[in-house]
This record gives structure tokens, C-alpha cells and sequence, in this order.
């Protein structure tokens, strides 16, 4: 142990360990292990000592590794690539965590590093603080033995605790501004953000981080999840030749038969939890995580963009939704399908880090698979799929009674936006798969159709749950399975990448520094600074109605009041039939 500055703000810290250059990468990540096993071993025996009683008067502090990169060349790479390097000379740094579950991903993104620059990469000590709650994996309040002792000092005063000041995403949201000389990220999220995530996601999902999946699919309705359960268990059962286990909230674990799992079920692990979490997850889990995570959010943008804030630090290699909307076209039937390759972002949940005028654009490798499988398992092709799935524009709202607001404003909107359907969670999922440079894509099935007087009863749900749940979930499946076929490289899609470029996507989590201190209006390493840019901007927010009853009427809404019936017909809701 190490005692700095021996008086009333002296620091306790393990000996330092010395920064050192790495031409390998499977050396490099043994170093950040090594680095990090250490450095929380220290902070949980002191914190041990503090619940026993023990007198400790110096504040007790380690850090977590960094990675590092020092380029001095403006020299092209390939311009294909989307992850695995950085866009010009000089340093580039990020703060990382959990080594032990994100291994796979911190060698490869550093072979990448190394190879695509010709340059080693730097592992050491950093100066960000890991705090005493990240130190347990499993959290704080379950893995320490805490006695009846009461310390006289309070945990912060002997402790680094979550700041969340230093938690936000100013990287991502293109806020970040760096004082001179800084290193400049190397990372979309810095070590402690990526250690508050993990920790959401046991809260939120019920199981632990290291079982996720590098393929996620979120549901809106539990029956989604209820036929998932049963087709993971039916392939344990079997003997799948792909899947190792099956992983449920609570962590009950059914291993797959042909590794050893009980084609009776007897082999089960762990206990389900006395209450249900809020989204929990189920996890077909395949080797190096190439299986399929399925998370029911529930209901409203809220959610959508709670969840995904979460399994972005898991950078997992797509995320689809799969859920339940309303067909607002006159051609559509209970059942069909809607394609989304576009977005109305009435959910407000994202407005202030993706400005609506941030275009949410399709991804064509994962549109395409999508395609394919609704053709495959419906057996319509070419024409004939038009019959079954529409591709259009989606529209989320963060109203649930939409339907009874404004009518005439509402109509006119959706005419104008073109849109085929509306939901609640989509577009905020899309918007920060964008984000977050995950990439996503969105399937719903069309359950009632307010605007045409097929409203959602409880007969008429059962009914359309018993036919299309199954087929709907078997899709996203097969357009997963397609996914996997495809390479790491053109999957994550160029359209994802900010102007900066090279931060790293994939399988794992990286870190970066610096906190959000953007107070200028101006560029900076050619990012436009969205913060500020929505302080300046003139857009008329009063314009954006958000699908209910408000006194404010615009002169274009009066506009399609006087004459409704045109704007009804747009949507197919009277007059001739589209």
C-alpha cells in the first residue's frame, strides 16, 4: 500500500503499477486484468475493514486501467472499415472495466488497433476512480459481510462513490469538449459508465450481465416472451447443436441435454425471483456469446430508451424489436406485417440528445434479412409478400390514448408523415441503436386498427395472439440466424459512424474520459456540437403536436379541419378505398 500527502488528505492506493507498450494483444488485456483484479481486490479488502469497525483515518482510493494509442500519421485507411481504428494522429485514450467479461472484445478491438496503425498499444494506471460500489460485480450490498458496527466516518468519506456527473454520454451526443493537450477518446463510454449499466441491467432484467448476448431482441408484450421460453427450453430439451444453455430471470439456468442438461428439466439451476423485475430477460446463450438476448421492456418510449441506455454498453452486433402496433392503412388486415425504414420520433424521450432533425435511416443488411425471413417462413415471395408485410414509415408516440385526442391533427400528421403504423417504443430503440452505433431494425404485427373501427378487445387480442405471436418470434429468429452468417465488418454499417469515426463497435465495452463542458457554440474535431445547435436552433417546437388534446391549433391543422374528409382519405379512414 501506498500513503500519499501523510496528513489530513492522504490517500491510501495499492503500489503503482507502470505503464508499458504492448505489441500483442492477448498480453495487453492480461495487464488490464491485472491492473483491474487488483486494484478492486484492494478496495474490497479495505472496505471489509471499514464495515468490521476498523479505524481507517486516510481515504482509500484505486483507479481504474486505461488503454492508450499514439498515432502521427493522417495516412487513409480502408474506408470500409466502420470500427478498429482511429480518424487521425495523436493520443487516443479510453478507461476500461470488467476485463473478465469483456476479454474477447477488448483483444480483438486492440489486434485491430495495432494493426490497421502499426503502432503498440499503451496499458496503465489511470486517474479515474473506481468506486467501492463498481468494486462488487455482484453488487455491494450482497457480497459484503457487513457487521452490526456502525464506522463513525461516512462511506463517502472514506470511499469514492458513483458521481453521475462523470457518468454522462457527452462522447456519444457529440457534446464532449476536451481542454487543450487532452487525449481524445478512444471510446463511446468511459469505465465508470459502462460499470452503472451493468449493474442496471441485473436490476432492471434479472440476470446478470454475463450472460447477455450479442443479438438482442425487445418485445412490448410477454407472450413474445412466453413462446421464446418455450422454444429455448424445447432446444435444451433436444439437444440444440448451437445453444449451451438457457438463462431466466432469478438466473435459472437449463443446460442444453447434450452437454449434460436433464431432458427432464432436473438439472435446472437457481430459483425464479419472489417478484418479477421490471424488463426481465431471457438468454438463449450460444459460445462467445453469439446467442440471443430477449428483454421484455413493456410498455412506452420511456422504457425503450431506458433499456437500450443499458445494452449499448454491452455493444451487442444488432438489436431488433418485435412487437405489437396499429395499422393505419385501410389495406391492411389484423396480422400483417410492417417493415419500418422510417421513423416519426413523437416519443420526445431522445429530443434533446438526437434533435428530430437527425435522420433515423434503414440498415440495409439487417431491412434485407428481415425480408427474407418474413418470405421464408410465411412462403410468400416476390409480389405475394406484399400481401402479408408492408414497408413503411412508423410512428411513435408517447401517448397511449392517441386515438382519442385531436383527431383531425392527428390524422393530418400521419397523412403528411406517410405513416403505415404506430407504436410507442420503436423509434426511440432505432434512434439509439443510431446513437449508440448499434445496429437495429424494427418488425411489428398489426393488432387493431383504431383509425378503421378495429379497435383492440380482449377477444379479438386472444384471438390474434394465438396466430401470430409464434410466427412473428420465428422470424425475428430466422432473420437473427441470417444476421449471424454475415461478417462483423459490413453489419455495422457505415451510416453509424460520427464524423470522428473509428470508435470502437462490436462485441464489448470501451471507456472514455472527460466530462460534458460544451458551453461555445462551435466545431470540434469536425463534430457538430447537437447540444448547442438545439439551444440555437429556430424550429417552432409548439409545431411538433404530440397526438393530444391541446389549445394549441396551428394555421395547417385549421387548414385540414376545413376539409377532413381529404385528409381521411389519405389514411384510407373514408372516401375511396386505397
Amino acid at each position: 500500500m501506498t500513503v500519499t500527502e501523510p496528513n489530513a488528505h492522504a490517500v491510501l492506493t495499492p503500489p503503482p503499477i507502470a505503464t508499458a507498450a504492448f505489441f500483442d494483444a492477448a498480453a495487453a488485456v492480461a495487464r488490464l486484468e491485472e491492473i483491474y483484479q487488483r486494484n478492486t481486490a484492494f478496495l474490497r479488502k479495505e472496505f471489509e475493514r471499514w464495515v468490521q469497525g476498523e479505524a481507517i483515518p486516510v481515504r482509500v482510493r484505486a483507479t481504474y486501467p486505461f488503454v492508450r494509442i499514439t498515432t502521427a500519421t493522417h495516412a487513409r485507411l480502408d474506408s470500409r472499415l466502420a470500427y478498429g481504428f482511429v480518424s487521425g494522429p495523436g493520443v487516443h485514450e479510453t478507461t476500461v472495466t470488467r476485463p473478465d467479461l469483456f476479454r474477447g472484445y477488448f483483444t480483438e478491438q486492440i489486434r485491430l488497433l495495432m494493426a490497421n496503425h502499426g503502432v503498440p498499444v499503451e496499458i496503465g494506471e489511470s486517474a479515474e476512480p473506481i468506486p467501492i460500489h463498481f468494486a462488487y460485480p455482484r453488487g455491494i450490498a450482497t457480497a459484503a459481510s457487513f457487521s452490526a458496527a456502525r464506522p463513525e466516518r461516512l462511506l463517502r468519506d472514506v470511499f469514492d462513490t458513483p458521481d453521475l456527473a462523470a457518468m454522462d454520454d457527452a462522447i456519444v451526443n457529440g457534446t464532449l469538449a476536451l481542454p487543450p493537450g487532452a487525449p481524445r477518446p478512444l471510446a463511446m463510454f468511459r469505465a465508470a459508465r459502462v460499470d452503472y449499466s451493468l449493474h442496471r441491467l441485473a436490476h432492471y432484467t434479472g440476470t446478470s450481465p454475463e450472460y447477455f448476448q450479442n443479438f438482442v431482441i425487445f418485445t412490448n408484450y410477454q407472450f413474445y416472451v412466453d413462446a421464446f421460453a418455450r422454444i429455448c427450453r424445447a432446444r435444451m430439451a433436444a439437444g440444440d447443436a448451437r445453444g449451451a444453455a438457457f438463462v431466466e430471470p432469478g438466473e435459472v439456468v437449463t443446460p442444453n441435454a447434450r452437454l449434460g442438461g436433464g431432458k427432464t428439466g432436473a438439472k435446472t439451476t437457481g430459483a425464479p425471483p419472489e417478484r418479477a423485475p421490471q424488463m426481465p430477460a431471457f438468454h438463449l446463450v450460444e459460445p462467445d456469446h453469439n446467442g440471443i438476448t430477449m428483454i421484455n421492456i413493456g410498455t412506452g418510449p420511456s422504457n425503450a430508451r431506458n433499456i437500450t441506455d443499458h445494452v449499448a454498453v454491452m455493444r451487442p452486433y444488432a438489436w431488433l424489436m418485435l412487437g405489437h402496433c396499429a395499422g393505419l392503412r385501410n389495406t391492411q388486415k389484423l396480422g400483417d406485417y410492417v417493415l419500418a425504414h422510417g421513423y416519426v420520433r413523437e416519443d420526445h424521450v431522445l429530443d434533446e440528445e438526437l434533435p428530430l432533425w437527425v435522420p433515423i435511416p434503414a440498415l440495409a443488411e439487417i431491412q434485407v434479412a428481415l425480408e427474407q425471413a418474413v418470405g421464408e417462413v410465411t412462403g410468400s415471395t416476390g409480389f405475394d409478400l406484399k400481401r402479408v408485410m408492408r414497408t413503411g414509415t412508423v410512428a411513435s408516440v408517447d401517448n397511449r390514448n392517441w386515438e382519442i385526442g385531436d383527431h383531425a391533427a392527428i390524422i393530418r400528421r400521419l397523412s403528411l408523415s406517410r405513416a403505415v403504423a404506430l407504436d410507442m417504443e420503436s423509434a426511440a430503440i432505432a434512434a439509439n441503436g443510431f446513437r449508440f452505433r448499434v445496429p437495429y431494425g424494427t418488425l411489428l404485427a398489426v393488432s387493431d386498427k383504431p383509425l378503421h373501427g378495429e379497435i383492440k378487445l380482449a377477444g379479438m387480442a386472444g384471438e390474434f395472439y394465438r396466430q401470430r405471436v409464434e410466427q412473428h418470434l420465428e422470424i425475428g429468429l430466422l432473420a437473427l440466424d441470417k444476421l449471424k452468417l454475415q461478417e462483423a465488418e459490413p453489419l455495422h454499417s457505415r451510416q453509424l459512424r460520427s464524423f470522428r469515426g473509428g470508435v470502437p463497435v462490436g462485441r464489448g465495452r470501451g471507456e472514455a474520459a472527460s466530462r460534458r463542458t460544451c458551453r461555445s457554440r462551435r466545431l470540434r474535431d469536425a463534430r457538430i456540437c447537437v447540444a448547442c445547435l438545439a439551444r440555437a436552433c429556430t424550429h417552432n417546437r409548439t409545431s411538433h403536436v404530440r397526438f393530444r388534446a391541446t389549445g394549441h391549433r396551428n394555421e395547417a391543422v385549421r387548414r385540414s379541419e376545413a376539409d377532413p374528409k381529404r385528409t381521411l382519405r389519405a389514411l384510407g379512414c373514408g372516401g375511396r378505398q386505397r
